[in-house]
């Protein structure tokens, strides 16, 4: 705005004594025709951009939440499945990591070794005498839960646009309303960092929107503080 400001009175500070000057010496009206010519353009390039700039900022900020998301939906599976054979979230992204690259699922398998005539004996029975037993098979860990992913495991704990800038990542307990104790995990980004490079004033009004009512500054999964039973700030 006060770059238009100043443009408007300098045009309006040269107007009068060029129009003078042209009456006076007619020869030097080429001279503030391209002058004003050239303001007219910069005052255009201006306006564009000034216009431009929020509807930049709009589509930067859907294309960074989008990839976002889904990184820490990412992280959430990853998550649930270390809980799932750990009872405890992963509290680091080397243990997660580590998880996807080196670990397994244990699939237990039943098999029938001798005659079971199930009309007449339980598979609780067959168990119990042998006929049937108890035995596992393992499945690596990378190809349930990472097989199809388009970027490297070693990438997950990067924001997204933001060069090497992590994500924040934490596990730990807390205690519910009921006296129960929770297994929790958070994973976020604060806006400033995943919108770094945008224009300022525009990552500050967004931010400002976003918290003025309390919210979070920035794209998280799960809480260190309450039981959320893993839920995005997105979705709520």
């Amino acid at each position: 705005m006060i770059t238009y400001v100043i443009i408007l009175v300098a045009v309006l500070a040269l107007g009068i004594p060029s129009i003078y000057l042209v009456i006076k010496l007619p020869k030097t009206r080429p001279f503030f025709m391209v002058v004003y010519l050239l303001l007219i353009v910069l005052f255009g390039y201006l306006l564009f951009r000034n216009i431009n700039k929020p509807i930049k900022f709009e589509r930067e900020l859907d294309l960074r939440t989008k990839v976002t998301v889904e990184r820490l939906k990412d992280i959430r599976t990853i998550q649930l499945a270390y809980k799932d054979k750990y009872n405890k979230y992963g509290d680091s992204f080397d243990k997660i990591i580590d998880f996807i690259k080196t670990d397994s699922f244990e699939i237990p398998k039943l098999e029938i070794i001798g005659k079971w005539d199930q009309d007449v004996m339980t598979k609780e029975e067959a168990l119990n005498q042998g006929i049937i037993v108890k035995s596992s098979s393992f499945s690596p860990v990378k190809d349930s839960l990472w097989k199809d992913k388009l970027y490297d495991i070693e990438d997950i704990r990067y924001v997204p646009f933001a060069d090497t800038n992590q994500l924040v990542i934490g596990a730990g307990e807390v205690e519910t309303a009921s006296l129960v104790k929770v297994k929790v995990f958070e994973c976020y980004v604060l806006y400033k960092t995943l919108l770094n490079g945008l224009d300022e004033q525009l990552i500050i009004n967004y931010i400002d929107e976003k918290t003025k009512y309390g919210g979070f500054e920035g794209i998280k999964v799960g809480s260190l503080t309450e039981a959320t039973n893993n839920a995005g700030n997105w979705e709520q």
